[in-house]
């Protein structure tokens, strides 16, 4: 049994039956990354002392016929830029890089108290401005399926890692589509729950107006499984929204059939490489399979909301950060520094304009729900693109066009794996749903995953 290949539902399962340990497990996880990390560079902070600590007490909580939780003794990883109490946590900056926190951000706690096992602090781009990984300070991050290709971002680390099986769960950040696009390039699970859902809370912020942290695994069901454990209300997150939390895996099994499902055809989403027009038509076939209508329709405003998120992201991040943009700008890598000073530019009017603009696309989404249950549409226009190519600021452009109007919209939007390019690499798909529905974009992946074959699929490494 290949322990690092588990799914984090069967290591679950075979912890539960004692047929593997808490132990067992994160010693073949932190002997993979040794194996295999130094070509991927996906972590930035192996908290391996702490790690095997963990796993010792989760043991030893099962002696005693305890359970600390749904994620007893299962190894995960984090982003960079979750706080973690007397481990540094750098959000790939340089102006982090000694950051010792004192305290554990909302979500790190929920995972410890679950009984998580923390295996270390994930590679991202710097600042999680961008989407290449290319970080200057740390060392770029490679995408397992082509060493010389990006993994996305900027929870780059997080998809990495999974797609390499050196973790069984990661969380990451979404402002942009930082946790769909990494997914999509690395073929992984990946979900931005509703804006409010999970807690940022600790988290080092990039765009308090559009930052979301959500789960990321290599299936559907360990996805759900991570929302269960980090979703919820906290007081002290001013985003944050107090409202009941469904049970993300009870309807996992249920299927889709007569729900109505839109795929997104229009001028705007039509402009994909054709394996990823391919993959999305055939992903529209295998729902219309399993019982589904699936009808066409132009997506409202997307990109008018693509470039809006864009302003209100860079204005805020600008503002986050101008202290360290007027005390030493050249801390910053040259293409988050350009979308620093791009953010700062604007002013009160284009933001204000910007905000009026968000208001209104997302009431045309309210009225796109009212007659779908939810919305199929390509996570990225291309499979992921060399590492040497176009500069990182024009990648940013083209790789969240599809992920960033749910940014601005605050709506919930998975990536799942939908197929391959002719060149062997991932390809995803993105499911949208209207606010607060983030079982039903859970069914439905899990539908569509049960129906294909292309999370099965592993890199050769």
């Amino acid at each position: 049994m290949e322990l690092t290949a588990l799914t984090l539902t069967e290591a679950a399962g075979l912890i539960d039956r004692r047929e593997v340990s808490p132990l067992e497990l994160a010693q073949a996880h932190l002997e993979r990354i040794e194996l295999v990390d130094p070509r991927l560079n996906s972590y930035l902070t192996l908290m391996a002392e702490s790690a095997l600590q963990s796993a010792r007490e989760a043991e030893a909580a099962q002696a005693r016929g305890e359970r600390l939780g749904p994620l007893h003794g299962l190894p995960v990883a984090l982003k960079d830029l979750f706080d973690t109490r007397g481990v540094r946590t750098t959000v790939g900056s340089s102006f982090f890089k000694d950051n010792i926190p004192s305290q554990d951000a909302f979500v790190v706690r929920r995972l410890a108290q679950a009984g998580a096992v923390i295996l270390g602090k994930l590679n991202m781009h710097e600042i999680a401005l961008g989407v290449t990984n290319a970080n200057p300070h740390f060392g770029a991050c490679h995408n397992p399926w082509d060493l010389q290709r990006i993994p996305g971002g900027s929870s780059g680390g997080c998809g990495a890692a999974l797609a390499a099986e050196l973790c069984l769960g990661a969380l990451g950040t979404d402002s942009g589509g930082s946790i769909r696009i990494p997914s999509s390039l690395c073929g992984v699970v990946g979900l931005k729950p509703t804006y409010g859902r999970v807690s940022l809370k600790g988290v080092i912020p990039l765009s308090w107006s559009v930052d979301h942290a959500g789960p990321m695994a290599r299936r559907v069901a360990d996805v759900a499984l991570l929302l269960q454990v980090i979703a919820g209300y906290d007081p002290y997150d001013p985003s944050s929204v107090d409202l009941l939390i469904e049970d993300y895996q009870a309807q996992l099994q249920q299927g889709v059939g007569g729900w109505k499902l839109a795929l997104a055809d229009d001028a705007y989403f039509s402009r994909v490489e054709p394996d990823v027009q391919s993959a999305l038509q055939e992903a529209g076939k295998v729902f219309a399979g399993l019982g589904a209508h699936v009808e066409p329709v132009e997506v409202p405003r997307a990109r008018e909301a693509a470039r809006t998120n864009g302003l209100i992201l860079t204005s805020d991040a600008a503002a986050y950060h101008r202290e360290r943009m007027a005390e030493r700008p050249q801390g910053f890598g040259q293409d988050v520094l350009q979308r620093l000073r791009n953010g700062a530019s604007y002013s009160s009017t284009d933001y204000a304009l910007a905000r009026r603009i968000q208001a209104e696309i997302r009431r045309r989404f309210e009225k796109l729900f009212a007659h779908y249950d939810l919305l199929l549409t390509p996570t990225t226009p291309t499979p992921a693109p060399p590492i040497e190519g176009p500069d990182a600021v024009e990648q940013a452009r083209i790789l969240t066009s599809f992920t960033a109007p749910f940014n601005l919209s605050g709506l919930p939007a998975l990536s799942l794996p939908c197929g391959f390019s002719q060149a062997g690499l991932p390809i995803g798909l993105q499911i949208v749903g209207p606010p607060w529905a983030e079982a039903r974009l859970l069914r439905a992946a899990a539908a569509f995953e049960a129906a294909t074959e292309w999370h099965t699929r592993r890199p050769a490494l």
